[in-house]
């Protein structure tokens, strides 16, 4: 089915397909229309699925139309989690409105960067801003932006937004925009702070789920193997230097803190492995450099956290290692469809602790499917794991959690122990 046959123009379907996009996914094929149409939407469709170009699509086209004022009125607003997503979605909606030849101004703003050059883009005003909300609010305060005739919004990762601590921040911009619009939420899951903010916001939506099915399930092995907390540097170095991927692939490692993921790049690279760490301590500059030498294959591996790893679009990236697993068993969707996408296949390798193994189930339970547990000669872990995901006398070492939660009493834990007092 070609674009035009979902209402977009001719001109715009042209430059989709030199953009790469030739057959529309079927979060396209479903969302295309009905954003076309004014309808709000409801969108959960895997990670890699083209989601941005679902939405991109028909809002240039819709823009395009508008009528147009001096200075620019802001007429679509994307909001996105993390300054990676908001280059990517940006860059996106840059590409296709440049293959156009047509007069829309695109404008990304995000923080860890100095506002200035964002506020002086914004002169004249902007047709469409991609924004992350921390960001978006400053350029608000500083009245470089007015949100009060934006047509349509877009929430992309809407899970992210929330999980990231980004409600009071959508709550003080949902305020600020005109009651009559278009509302977007797209995401890779719904959580139920998500259901239940597009409970509010969304008038009639057309609920739109693609279904992972045999025909569009990205072609992604998952592979679990055994191994005690701190044996894990030395399972991936091992990994790296002996699988076929590991001497010619790029790989994305998942590591659940900021000093976790240095550590774990300064072993790879004191064993002759060009890796370097990724997360939000590192300046925006620094983030790019590192993002710009992974798909340059000038780096071989990056250790990445969740948070930073947001938005990291990289094609051809054939394998994702957990080497903590994340907290929530949502994140590990969004990890391992970092990987298998446009068609290529993919490897998942996830490293399961003792302590680790109950929460894994978890997540198994959540996909509905079973991974067959791996043991590698040299890196058996020596404590079994019991029902709770407990070890008796298991070794200590780097992070044995797993990046989950394990047997340290949490805030809240303390906080309810005092009340019974």
């Amino acid at each position: 089915m070609p674009f035009a046959s979902l209402g977009l123009t001719s001109p715009l379907a042209r430059v989709a397909a030199d953009q790469g996009f030739v057959h529309p996914t079927p979060i396209q094929t479903a969302a295309i229309p009905a954003i076309l149409q004014g309808r709000d939407v409801l969108g959960l469709a895997q990670t890699g699925s083209g989601k941005t170009a679902a939405f991109v699509l028909p809002l240039l086209q819709q823009v395009l139309g508008a009528r147009r004022s001096t200075p620019r009125r802001l007429l679509v607003l994307i909001l996105v989690p993390t300054r990676e997503l908001a280059d990517q979605v940006g860059g996106v909606t840059r590409e296709l409105a440049d293959g156009l030849g047509a007069p829309v101004k695109i404008v990304t703003a995000f923080g860890g960067v100095s506002i200035n050059p964002q506020m002086m883009a914004l002169r004249g005003g902007a047709d469409i801003v991609v924004a992350t909300p921390g960001r978006l609010l400053d350029l608000v305060q500083h009245n470089a932006l007015n949100l009060g005739e934006v047509a349509a919004l877009v929430l992309d990762e809407a899970d992210r937004l929330l999980d990231l601590g980004f409600a009071a921040e959508l709550a003080e911009i949902l305020a600020l925009l005109p009651p009559q619009r278009q509302s977007l939420f797209f995401s890779a899951t719904f959580a139920d702070e998500v259901q239940a903010l597009a409970s509010t916001l969304l008038h009639e939506p057309v609920r739109i789920e693609v279904p992972a099915e045999p025909a569009n399930r990205p072609d992604i092995t998952q592979r679990a193997i055994e191994v005690d907390a701190p044996k894990r540097a030395q399972l991936l170095k091992h990994l790296i230097e002996t699988s076929d991927w590991g001497s010619t692939s790029r790989v994305l490692v998942f590591a659940a803190t900021k000093y976790a993921t240095e550590l774990v790049a300064h072993k790879l690279h004191r064993a002759g492995i060009h890796a370097a760490a990724f997360h939000g301590d590192l300046s925006q500059g620094a983030r790019r450099a590192v993002l710009n030498a992974f798909k340059a294959s000038e780096l071989q591996v990056v250790v990445a956290t969740d948070v930073a790893a947001r938005g990291i679009d990289i094609a051809q990236l054939p394998v994702v290692v957990n080497f903590d697993l994340p907290r929530a068993p949502d994140d590990y969707i969004h990890r391992i469809g970092r990987t298998g996408r446009a068609g290529a296949s993919g490897l998942a390798i996830s490293f399961i602790t003792p302590e680790a193994e109950a929460h894994f189930r978890l997540i198994e339970k959540r996909q509905g499917l079973r991974v067959p547990r791996e043991r590698l000669a040299g890196f058996e872990p020596s404590a079994p794991a019991v029902a709770d995901g407990s070890v008796a006398d298991g070794p200590k070492g780097l992070d044995p959690n797993g990046g989950i939660k394990g047997k340290r009493k949490s805030k809240k834990d303390k906080l309810r122990e005092a009340a019974c007092r």
